[in-house]
């Protein structure tokens, strides 16, 4: 079922009106019921809630957006996960988009234009510095925030949104079969090769500002989608009309090879350098499409056998027909790439009494006489500088590697994601785990696993920054878990979240290796918090999942009821250490202010009918009338409509 207006999202906000609509996603205006402030909120759609790429590329919107700050990109407030709908929470931007200014008005000024991408440029540096890739850049991504126009700087309206393909610098450092973008912005890089980095971006933002410049992307025109992102690899871009200064700069960033191009932080200076001296152009006419594309200058030799620093492109014929995958459209896609097998040679037969040289032409027979010399020199090189028997070449230090992963929000609330950046050259691993709450503040401890590299391997050396961190302690929890950590010194306040880092000294060989690992340290770290046969109260915002209200099964009309909270463990409900009774006496227990922030987070309620009636603070039920099946209702923290069981109300 869609959203409706006037229904409710999570505990905290409201559906106004719908404001617009994408291929995974709805975004509803919601009115915020705690302070009445107007957000914005992008639901997925539900059809969607059982695809676990659309969700976790739903889900990591958020968490890559939390780690943006920067005047130019928007604020992401909450995540709402309710049953099968999730919502991403985020500022409202009043103002329309790029693609609704380019629809009104055709083309922008030089000066305006220059402006505005240098500002999506700024969102885009502070995305890189944090390792973080857009992936899909256009005029539909960036918002104008009417309320922040200053002076003459256009600029200053710009907010960058729509971060859910994004992927992490690092996260995977490896080709992928499919294609996320939109044809008409989608680099060389990630057309050929499904790669996408920060040079992508800065190339996307290119063809932005061509587009805001002319009223129309470079490569656009007949053909399918497949064509058209094909000549962002073998089309030049058409001139536009523009000074040479600002057409040198524009070039760079539609540079075919990422090398070639700036960085975001190089383009945005270059574009605002130029400002002053476009100030008075007038905006172009809206151009129209070229009756052709010139093909752009390729290498057609490949010296194979030098060390690329990416796989090779296959070349695909411009003889071959392109396939029908549809009309081109400025709809982000999700395709995926075909693997093609380069063709084998065919080994021609020798013709009789004519050499190779005598067939051959001069100039050839003197390039492959040339070859024949490199390679010998080649061979000579390897025996003469080659260690010697029983000793291996030093192996270069390979690349930082990343891996991420997120647990599924627990009943307390608590959602804990781990990322972790690997330094093959040092075998240091740092680990940033986030502690996020939904309903109520929760504190620690909480139990961390960080294993060794194998099973059978020894812990490994753990520093910790950020918060108070002992070893877990088994005669103290009751639970016996090697490599355990116990994190403490934290309280995650509501709709928000924490970090604590970790720097573990440990050997691991490789992506799949990193990935293997986080893996094992996670999954390691749920089956400790999840054992049933461990009873206690340690590490209660972990392993708390439920909890039981329990009265007399007979109460006196005119007296307080006495009302008890149970924790329910996997083991089942403990009434040895209750989380609260009432009327209650002395300090809450510390389970009770690491769940749910105290008695602040305790809530009763008449569940008969006007035959109890409940004290102003919540935390106090007295029966009032004789009723023969009453029943109490109550909130704790997370865990809202809890009921006990009926009860009856009689006269002393």
């Amino acid at each position: 079922m869609e959203p409706e207006i006037g229904e409710a999202l999570g505990a905290s906000y409201r559906f106004v009106d719908r404001i617009g609509s994408g291929a995974a996603g709805e975004v509803w205006r919601v009115r915020d019921v705690r302070d009445e402030t107007l957000r914005a909120a992008k639901v997925l759609r539900r059809e969607h809630a059982q695809d676990a790429d659309l969700v976790e590329r739903f889900i990591r919107e958020r968490t890559v957006l939390t780690r943006l700050r920067d005047p130019h990109v928007v604020a992401v407030r909450d995540l709402v996960v309710e049953g099968e709908r999730l919502a991403i929470v985020m500022d409202l931007v009043e103002g329309g988009s790029l693609r609704q200014a380019l629809d009104e008005r055709g083309t922008l000024p030089p000066a305006e234009a220059v402006a505005l991408t240098a500002a999506v440029l700024d969102a885009l540096a502070a995305a890189h510095a944090v390792g973080t890739v857009h992936r899909d850049i256009k005029p539909d991504n960036v918002l104008l925030d009417r309320d922040a126009r200053e002076g003459d700087d256009p600029g200053a309206a710009v907010r960058v949104v729509d971060f859910g393909i994004a992927r992490v610098l690092d996260e995977r450092r490896r080709s992928t079969t499919a294609v996320i973008g939109t044809p008409e912005y989608m680099s060389p890089e990630l057309v050929t090769l499904g790669e996408a980095g920060p040079p992508s971006d800065v190339y996307a933002t290119g063809i932005l500002l061509y587009e805001l410049l002319s009223g129309r992307t470079p490569f656009a025109g007949p053909g399918t989608d497949f064509t058209v992102a094909y000549r962002h690899v073998s089309a030049e871009v058409p001139r536009l009309d523009v000074p040479d200064d600002l057409w040198r700069v524009l070039a760079r960033l539609l540079a075919k090879a990422p090398a070639e191009r700036p960085s975001a932080t190089e383009a945005a200076a270059s574009l605002r350098r130029l400002r002053a001296s476009i100030a008075e152009l007038a905006a172009l006419t809206p151009a129209a499409a070229p009756e052709g594309f010139v093909e752009a200058e390729r290498p057609a030799t490949v010296l194979r056998g030098v060390a690329p620093t990416a796989p090779e492109p296959v070349a695909v014929s411009s003889d071959e027909p392109a396939p029908e995958l549809g009309a081109a459209t400025q709809a982000t896609v999700l395709r995926p790439m075909p693997r093609r097998e380069a063709p084998r040679p065919v080994e021609a037969e020798p013709e009789a009494k004519t050499s190779l040289w005598t067939r051959m032409p001069r100039g050839r027979a003197l390039w492959i006489a040339g070859a024949a010399v490199v390679a010998v020199a080649a061979v000579a090189a390897f025996f003469v500088f080659r260690p010697p028997a029983g000793e291996s070449a030093p192996a270069a230090a390979g690349p930082v590697v990343t891996s991420s992963q997120q647990d599924r929000a627990l009943p307390t609330g608590l959602s804990v994601s781990r990322s972790v950046s690997y330094d093959p050259e040092k075998k240091l691993a740092t680990v940033t785990i986030e502690y996020g709450a939904q309903n109520a503040p929760l504190g620690g401890p909480f139990l961390e696993v960080l294993p060794g590299a194998a099973e059978s391997d020894a812990c490994p050396a753990v520093t910790w920054a950020d918060a108070t961190v002992d070893r877990n302690q088994a005669s103290v929890t009751g639970i016996s878990v090697p490599c355990g950590w116990s994190v403490d010194g934290l309280t995650v306040p509501t709709q928000d979240s924490v970090t604590v880092t970790a720097q573990v000294s440990i050997a691991l060989n490789g992506q799949e290796a990193v990935d293997a690992w986080l893996k094992a340290a996670a999954a390691a770290t749920t089956k400790a918090i999840s054992d049933s046969e461990v009873s206690g109260a340690a590490y209660p915002v972990q392993r708390l999942r439920s909890v039981q209200v329990t009265t007399p099964s007979r109460t006196v009309g005119g007296t307080a009821l006495p009302v008890t909270l149970l924790p329910v463990w996997p083991s089942g409900p403990d009434p040895v250490n209750p989380l609260f009774t009432s009327p209650s006496v002395g300090e809450p227990s510390a389970m009770l202010d690491a769940v749910a922030g105290g008695t602040s987070g305790v809530r009763f309620s008449d569940g008969c009918a006007g035959a109890l009636t409940v004290s102003s603070d919540g935390l106090v039920v007295t029966a009032l009338s004789v009723a023969p099946d009453c029943t109490v209702r109550a909130r704790v923290g997370n865990f809202t409509d809890l009921v006990s069981p009926p009860f009856g109300i009689t006269t002393r």
